[in-house]
């Protein structure tokens, strides 16, 4: 019994003892600070994929310098700050009298094959406009997504605006001003209503980069040959080179026309491009025959350096193969840019370059490429053998064979590739 009682005693003091150490040892130290709420857990990441870091940077001003940069979330695209004027690829055209459906037969081969977004501006009487505003408000959202219209009315900002409407054709003279007019607009891709795209505008958009420092437009020469050029043959004015350009594709820097002075033959000092155009037509109207196409020629008669000329398959013309095969660019890469001028569209003297025509515009936008516009084309090349054009059926199709592949790979391949589920 007394040896049970020593032994609780010694019990009793060591937790005594133990009990000290403990409120000494906690006394001692510093105090911790409470722990921190938990962030939320996040989703663990799939096998093979790594987890994107939280970035824990002060947040980013935006360019200008007037607020905070939405911050983007991962995986989303950087947007563009340029708007959407400058993402765009502006395509001109002067149209007037019967050329509505030339005009919008035009605009959808640009439509079908371009790959970046198309501003059109349509230049015509205020008799058209409701006629185009129905049309292109009937083509498919697939396509009208594509593209921005505005239409202008014809105005010339010098001279007498009845002399310039008659000049040539009617309002073609309109295209003259169209640095003047579309003052908000960098570079622009002029063309007539008798054109149409057999590959992206994209491809001859690229061209500007290719200018040098003193180049502010481009166009094509009026003919390979310079004995059976109009200009080396018949021109009683000034022209540039050696067969002239032809204005029908033009591509232009309008920044560029519109800071430059040029040389020329009224005074001896330069002229803006504004104050040049009706002293130059004033001089030289009883000699001119193709209207501005001639009076281009003269400014860059004077000007030459300010030129930059894309080879014959980007204006391609029935002068290039009704005398025999004579753009080397178009039997090497095919047609890019097809010009039926001279009404072959509408009459039999050309039949390859009306059935191409013919095919673009009874295409159904929604159909397939292949099926309801290459082969019918092939089809209608058969019947054009007894032409010299119609003996080159692959200069007409090898460009747009390939455009059209493109076009099925990026809309068909692409987009399979992208939403397949694994």
């Amino acid at each position: 019994m007394r040896l049970s009682c020593k032994v609780a005693a010694a019990l009793l003091a060591l937790g005594s003892l133990l009990l000290l150490y403990l409120l000494v040892g906690s006394a001692a130290a510093p105090p911790r600070p409470p722990p921190a709420p938990s962030a939320p857990a996040r989703p663990a990441a799939p096998l093979g994929r790594r987890q994107p870091r939280l970035s824990r940077s002060p947040p980013r001003r935006n360019a200008l310098g007037g607020g905070l940069a939405a911050a983007r979330k991962p995986g989303e695209q950087k947007r563009s700050k340029e708007p959407s004027s400058l993402q765009c690829m502006h395509l001109a055209v002067v149209a007037c009298g019967d050329r509505v459906e030339e005009t919008l037969i035009m605009l959808k081969s640009a439509v079908l094959f371009s790959n970046r977004r198309l501003c059109f501006h349509i230049f015509s009487e205020d008799s058209l406009k409701p006629e185009f505003n129905k049309k292109l408000q009937e083509w498919p959202s697939s396509y009208t997504k594509k593209f921005e219209y505005n239409i202008y009315p014809i105005t010339f900002s010098v001279g007498n605006a009845q002399e310039w409407k008659k000049l040539f054709k009617p309002c073609a003279a309109q295209r003259l001003f169209l640095p003047v007019i579309l003052k908000d607009v960098d570079s622009l891709l002029y063309v007539d209503t008798d054109v149409l795209f057999l590959r992206p505008i994209d491809d001859i958009w690229h061209i500007l980069k290719e200018f040098n420092s003193t180049q502010l437009a481009a166009m094509a020469p009026e003919h390979e040959i310079p004995k059976i050029g109009w200009y080396s043959r018949f021109a009683r004015h000034p022209y540039y080179g050696t067969t002239g350009v032809n204005s029908g594709v033009m591509l232009m820097n309008l920044t560029r026309i519109r800071n430059t002075q040029f040389r020329n033959s009224v005074i001896p000092s330069g002229l803006t491009w504004e104050e040049m155009l009706y002293p130059l037509y004033q001089k030289y109207k009883n000699y001119i025959t193709w209207g501005d196409q001639d009076l281009l020629n003269i400014i860059f008669y004077f000007n030459p350096e300010c030129l930059y000329v894309f080879p014959c398959q980007w204006n391609y013309r029935p002068d290039h193969c009704m005398y025999g095969s004579n753009c080397k660019g178009a039997e090497e890469e095919g047609v890019s840019i097809l010009h039926g001028n001279r009404g072959v569209y509408h009459d039999d003297k050309q039949p390859t370059f009306k059935a191409l025509y013919e095919v673009i515009r009874d295409f159904p936008f929604e159909d397939n490429l292949f099926q309801s516009l290459y082969y019918p084309l092939q089809s209608k090349f058969l019947d054009t053998v007894h032409t010299l054009c119609g003996r080159i059926p692959q200069v007409f199709l090898k460009q747009i064979e390939k455009t059209m592949k493109k076009v099925y790979e990026n809309r068909v391949i692409v987009y399979l590739g992208a939403n397949h589920r694994y």
